[in-house]
């Protein structure tokens, strides 16, 4: 048994090494700067070596895309994409292919500009991506292909990098990047003068947070939208961080689980909160429409599903004047919910003909494919109303 001893002294060393690592790299992340550059991780990306102001090189058709830039109330620059529909693409083809490639200095004398602006049945996705990379990163340009390129020829997509991430300037941080989000809202109203009845809102996973900053905001000026779509989301940045897994293998803080004082202390240095459970609850109590649809994976190994329950909870509960309790709520919700299968479902909460939310629970998808699934296509459809009056049925 002795020659055991140098390999039992080995891996002690290691687990020492490893823990002193991780104990330091927690310090480390009290700093503010550096704690955001791990949350938003907006320096990495997989675009290296790809122009995004070409976006054919992602698969699109000539100009199908207009890169363009706007501006924020507090001096950003925000670079965006405005997708058209492929149908409608085809319709003006030749004319579109006239037109200079790139970015555009000047967005609304594009063709694609007056088709969104001018077409009253036009319809505009804006689109929040999660943490890191650009508007090209991983599956988000084969979402913008599922999104916009259905049976109908009506709908646009206008997807944000937000302040640092791609060619946006400035630095994230939970407010900037949610007034980010408020200030593409408004280009899409005043610029483009789409309404606000056909407009959806749809975040993933970091962007269901700005989708809750940002519908928030807009449900304070008393202004509703056709839809909000949410994929992947969380309650909030501490909770998630709980049970958040960095590339869906390497837990984060799931040691302090069973250590909840050590924990809630580890949490107070949390510089950006995320609170999208209060926002949510906050504007379905604000609106006067709502159409609200959740979606996960059960195989996201990034953010657990259980994320999406807490979402549809709070938001379910503000719909009461008084609140409800854990089990009338899950009975409740046991009333309306169908089983899909394979673990997956469907929970349908209609508080009143204009508010109506609907949780989603899909059996694949991982994190972020389940942009390019159907059940978010068929949100985005439903939001518009464009399943002609079968909207969600109890």
């Amino acid at each position: 048994m002795a020659p055991l001893a140098p390999i039992f002294k080995k891996a002690y060393l290691i687990v020492l090494v490893l823990t002193s690592f991780y104990i330091l790299a927690l310090i480390a992340l009290t700093n503010p700067w550096l704690q955001r550059h791990v949350i938003y991780v907006h320096k990495v990306h997989t675009t290296w070596w790809h122009d995004i102001n070409k976006p054919e090189q992602f698969g699109f058709a000539k100009n199908q895309i207009t890169p363009f830039s706007f501006s924020t109330p507090d001096g950003e620059t925000i670079y965006a994409w405005h997708v058209m529909p492929l149908g409608l693409y085809a319709k003006y083809e030749s004319e579109i292919l006239q037109q200079p490639s790139g970015c555009a200095k000047d967005i609304t004398k594009t063709k694609a500009f007056r088709l969104l602006r001018d077409d009253p049945d036009s319809r505009l996705i804006i689109n929040f991506h999660g943490n890191a990379g650009t508007v090209a990163q991983g599956w988000r340009t084969d979402s913008y292909r599922a999104l916009s390129d259905g049976s109908t020829s009506s709908i646009h997509i206008l997807a944000i990098d937000y302040r640092g991430f791609g060619y946006s300037t400035g630095f994230p941080t939970e407010d900037g990047v949610i007034t980010d989000g408020v200030a593409a809202v408004d280009w899409a109203l005043q610029v483009a003068k789409v309404p606000s009845d056909r407009i959806v809102i749809l975040g993933q996973s970091l962007g269901t947070g700005v989708t809750a900053g940002v519908v928030e905001r807009f449900a304070k000026r008393g202004i509703d939208f056709a839809g909000v779509v949410l994929v992947a989301g969380f309650t909030s940045m501490p909770n998630l961080l709980t049970d958040y897994s960095i590339a869906g293998y390497l837990p984060l803080l799931s040691p302090f689980k069973s250590h909840p004082a050590l924990r809630k202390y580890i949490m107070s240095y949390v510089v950006d909160t995320w609170e999208s459970a209060a926002r949510l609850a906050n504007t379905v109590r604000l609106s006067k429409k709502i159409r609200l649809f959740i979606i996960h994976s059960k195989d996201d190994h990034e953010i657990p599903w259980t994320q999406s329950e807490g979402l549809f909870a709070a938001a379910a509960n503000a719909t009461t004047n008084s609140g409800m309790s854990i089990a009338l709520f899950e009975k409740m919700k046991a009333r309306s919910t169908i089983d899909m299968g394979d673990g997956a479902f469907i929970s349908t909460w209609k508080a009143s003909e204009t508010k109506i939310i609907r949780e989603e629970i899909v059996a694949y998808g991982h994190h972020s494919r389940i942009l390019t699934y159907a059940p978010v296509a068929l949100a985005a459809l439903k939001a518009f109303g464009l399943d002609e009056g079968g909207v969600l049925p109890l």
